[in-house]
């Protein structure tokens, strides 16, 4: 009989890669979101849809029963180890077999940033679940350029508080068919292994301006600005507090070279190497172009 997997954050850009990657697989695929309308984009993907709210325990118990296999990613937020922990409450209640948790590069007790601190907190919880457990923590996200997407196809710059750092940032894409093979495969194989994913090498900005100019035949130049400047352009596009803080401290770590080394973990895992940020910008160079040349 077929498995069944439940994805938690199932709109998000992991989740929903995810999803894609599951598409014709043979497993019974369910989806959690927070409201109904949510669903549409996601009922053409073959899931079954629940709503339910990792902020509310009570609305969970209905989308874990007869699962699986769980695909737990928390909300980035303050509250994040309460989500977490309410949906190993659900699991556990339903006998979920095994989770497959989204992390965060470097999490830790003493990560220099609030985020891999309250990662670790639910790190610790899922390892001592009682479940199979597999948990997965990548690096910096490609596609988090696409945030940058709207002034790169305006003005030919983009600006962020990461100085000169260089990093092995990851595709999206490699980080769901990872979780997708994971999920696949015998829930004994993976049990018990943290799982650092990361891109083939580690760029610098400037070096992702270049791509972008090569894919897209115009200049792009990347423009350094200071965790003030950020912040205020954050904060004025109606970011969280709370949230533009993370950044702030992810932004530092980052250019003080936290997040320059790789992994062969994806290679490992898919028996190729991960997608080169000159893939990402050819297959994504229709986002950062102007609407009439597209």
């Amino acid at each position: 009989m077929p498995r069944t997997v439940l994805v938690t954050g199932a709109t998000g850009t992991v989740s929903t890669a995810l999803i894609k990657a599951l598409e014709g697989a043979d497993v019974n695929l369910r989806a959690l979101v927070r409201e109904e309308p949510e669903a549409d984009s996601l009922c053409k993907q073959n899931a079954e849809i629940f709503v339910g709210d990792l902020d509310d325990a009570r609305s969970l118990p209905p989308a874990f029963e007869g699962v699986q296999d769980l695909w737990l990613l928390a909300p980035n937020d303050p509250r994040a180890p309460e989500n977490s922990m309410n949906a190993m409450w659900a699991a556990r209640q339903a006998g979920v077999e095994r989770v497959v948790r989204l992390s965060a590069v470097g999490a830790a007790h003493d990560a220099p940033n609030r985020s891999g601190r309250l990662h670790a907190l639910s790190d610790r919880e899922t390892e001592g679940s009682g479940m199979r457990w597999t948990i997965v923590r990548p690096l910096w996200f490609m596609q988090n350029l696409l945030n940058e997407a709207g002034d790169i196809s305006a003005t030919g710059t983009f600006s962020l508080n990461m100085a000169s750092a260089r990093l092995s940032m990851i595709d999206v894409r490699d980080i769901a068919e990872c979780a997708a093979r994971v999920l696949l495969d015998d829930p004994d194989r993976h049990h018990g292994e943290t799982y650092t994913l990361t891109g083939p090498r580690s760029v610098t900005f400037g070096e992702v301006a270049d791509h972008l100019s090569l894919a897209l035949g115009k200049p792009v130049t990347y423009l350094p600005v200071s965790d003030d400047a950020k912040r205020k352009a954050l904060l004025g596009y109606g970011v969280p507090e709370w949230i533009v803080d993370m950044l702030e401290e992810y932004a530092q770590a980052y250019a003080a070279g936290w997040g320059d080394f790789t992994t062969d973990t994806v290679a490992d895992l898919l028996g190729r190497p991960p997608r080169d940020i000159a893939e990402f910008v050819r297959d994504h160079a229709t986002a950062f172009t102007p609407p009439a040349e597209n």
